[in-house]
């Protein structure tokens, strides 16, 4: 049902999604966990999500993880993949940055990147073994948090929410306009009204 208010909420938050930044989710094997990342890319304004289930069971990212994603995961628009190459490849063609999560030698600390390219894409890997060599392949730019801890890594929902704070950080201050365009507006705007 459209209320006042429901359609102040909607134009606040379609106002604030951002324009060609995708995050790609590569093998993540527990559905809690991808759940996790869906609202952290809802909450800094994330639209398109793409999922790979190369070597894991394939689930339905509307379905699962509903309590601790306080229904995020039906904001969103999503684009599933059998294969990260498929994923990638497509991701290229379009003119996007690929921007992997690795823990390597060969990766960069992420708060010395700059993240503001008119397209950027975010792959963020399985659990345990990270982005798979096949993503790496295709990452324009490696990047990994650094630690103070013993521990080498953050889990893996965790990791996502701070990579996409400091992105949308430094998008927001870029002065560059990432909002979406006024069609891509309307689309969102009739899609979500049916919700």
């Amino acid at each position: 049902m459209k209320t006042e208010q429901r359609q102040q909420k909607i134009d606040s938050v379609i106002a604030q999604r951002q324009r060609d930044f995708v995050v790609v989710i590569e093998n993540i094997s527990d559905p809690h966990n991808a759940a996790a990342i869906l609202r952290s890319c809802d909450a800094f304004g994330v639209q398109e999500v793409h999922f790979i289930f190369e070597e894991e069971p394939q689930y339905n990212p509307r379905r699962v993880g509903k309590a601790s994603s306080s229904s995020a995961n039906k904001w969103l628009t999503y684009k599933t993949f059998s294969s990260t190459k498929d994923c990638l490849s497509e991701l290229h063609s379009e003119g996007y940055t690929l921007v992997g999560t690795i823990l390597d030698a060969q990766a960069t600390n992420f708060y010395q990147e700059d993240f503001t390219c008119e397209k950027i894409a975010l792959i963020i890997g399985n659990e345990h073994r990270g982005i798979s060599k096949e993503a790496q392949k295709f990452c324009d730019r490696k990047i990994y948090f650094p630690m103070r801890g013993f521990v080498e890594s953050f889990n893996v929902s965790v990791a996502a929410a701070l990579f996409l704070s400091e992105i949308t950080r430094q998008r927001m201050q870029s002065g560059k306009d990432f909002s979406l365009s006024q069609i891509e507006k309307n689309k969102l705007m009739e899609l979500w009204l049916q919700k």
